[in-house]
């Protein structure tokens, strides 16, 4: 599902990895309840994390694009910045990012070839690291990257949950959890409050906590008390009820700044005399720089339809009913995004197919249901639903096809185009 690796080597320490227990084929409600995995194989790796200080973020929605933009604001700051993701849309090396950009090739297998060859001996001696997941040996080689790349900060975005990721060994300055909204159910818990109970697992003894769930939500409660229980303090940003996305996570990732620049972390670099970090950094153009692929991205497509018509074409891999109805409703506040929309939509298995489809019923669209492997729902599955649903929609396999049918239709009709469902299926068109 990636796009091609140049890497030999990285290709045979992926290929190597991938035969390990990939955490993805295991029994979803196979969840697991420790961390000692992920610290042996740390402590075989020298503990890189302990050489850096870390802003450690969770939540439903808006982990990635928070990450972005807190990454961005330390680098403006002056100060050498890493950070983790999950999952990537085009390439795997996007998941580690150095300075802004993804990392090397060869350094990612510099770095995976370590965190193998730990797991070996750990299976050898049978020590806790032999239970380590495919993401477990993922994320030690991250923090390896890291440490031998001398970053200052780190900037981790949790997998899944927060008390028992894979990132949750590390000692963070500030946790932050954006939003909390029933995804992943099977494994984190049924209501909100149980699942902001599983991300509130990541605050740290004398972490500074930025959440912008309110003191009144039942999942901000549950991260009032785990703040307070811990001696941590508490930083709720205020955002208007009609806040677009990105002004939410502009929001948090400002009021992360402002705690680091309350904790005494100073501005660096020769030109100007250093002062405390804050939201200012968050200019225009930094924001600019954190825009990640696949999330509200926005393109215009020439089409050979007609008198060269351009169609407005928006990539996001909404996943969860919310979500999508965030980035509907985000964009409906922009006027070439009111007329009908076409959408070409994958989705995977384990997702709620029903709660995403009604969230559409809002809004004047069609569906082009396309599939983009073995996780994915089958398509003719979803038209069942979408037909139920009074949604109108149509089957195509190929996901390419798909994409082309969808501008053609949107060219013919003065449509515009939305790619969603999943970030694999927008990976694959951005590729093309």
């Amino acid at each position: 599902m990636s796009s091609h690796i140049e890497s030999e080597r990285l290709s045979n320490s992926l290929a190597e990895l991938d035969q390990l227990t990939n955490w993805e084929r295991r029994p979803r409600g196979d969840m697991r309840v420790d961390l000692e995995p992920m610290r042996d194989l740390a402590r075989r790796l020298g503990d890189p994390q302990n050489s850096f200080r870390i802003v450690h973020v969770a939540g439903t929605k808006g982990k990635g694009s928070t990450c972005a933009l807190i990454e961005a604001g330390l680098a403006r700051a002056g100060f050498s910045v890493g950070r983790y993701a999950s999952p990537h849309v085009m390439h795997i090396t996007e998941r580690v990012s150095i300075h802004g950009r993804p990392v090397g090739e060869e350094r990612l297998a510099d770095a995976l070839g370590a965190a193998l060859s730990a797991f070996k001996d750990a299976r050898r001696e049978a020590t806790a690291g032999q239970g380590a997941t495919w993401f477990d040996i993922l994320t030690v080689s991250a923090l390896l990257i890291f440490s031998m790349e001398r970053v200052e900060w780190a900037v981790l975005e949790t997998g899944l949950g927060g008390r028992w990721d894979s990132t949750n060994i590390v000692q963070s300055d500030v946790a932050v959890i954006t939003n909390i909204d029933l995804e992943h159910t099977e494994i984190l818990g049924k209501t909100r409050a149980a699942i902001a109970f599983e991300k509130a697992g990541i605050i740290k003894p004398g972490a500074a906590v930025v959440t912008l769930l309110p003191e009144a939500d039942e999942a901000g409660a549950v991260v009032s008390a785990r703040a307070a229980e811990l001696g941590c303090a508490l930083r709720r940003p205020t955002v208007p009820a009609d806040a677009t996305i990105e002004q939410r996570n502009v929001a948090v990732a400002g009021a992360v700044l402002d705690v680091l620049g309350k904790m005494g972390v100073m501005t660096k670099g020769a030109s100007a005399m250093a002062e405390p970090l804050g939201e200012r950094l968050l200019d225009p153009s930094t924001i600019a720089t954190a825009r990640l692929p696949g999330r509200l991205e926005k393109i215009a497509v020439d089409t050979s339809h007609g008198d060269n018509t351009k169609v407005n074409v928006v990539l996001d891999g909404a996943h969860v009913p919310f979500n999508l109805a965030a980035v509907l409703s985000d964009l409906s506040q922009e006027e070439k995004y009111r007329a009908p929309c076409i959408a070409v939509m994958s989705i995977a298995e384990d997702k709620d197919a029903a709660g995403l489809l009604s969230t559409m019923t809002r809004h004047d669209i069609s569906i082009i249901f396309t599939t983009v492997g073995a996780r994915s729902r089958s398509p003719e599955q979803l038209k069942t639903i979408a037909d139920t649903l009074g949604l109108l929609s149509i089957v195509m396999l190929d996901p390419l096809e798909a994409y082309q049918e969808a501008l053609a239709g949107a060219a013919e009709s003065g449509a515009w185009v939305l790619v969603t469902g999943s970030l694999y299926l927008v990976g694959i068109i951005r590729a093309a």
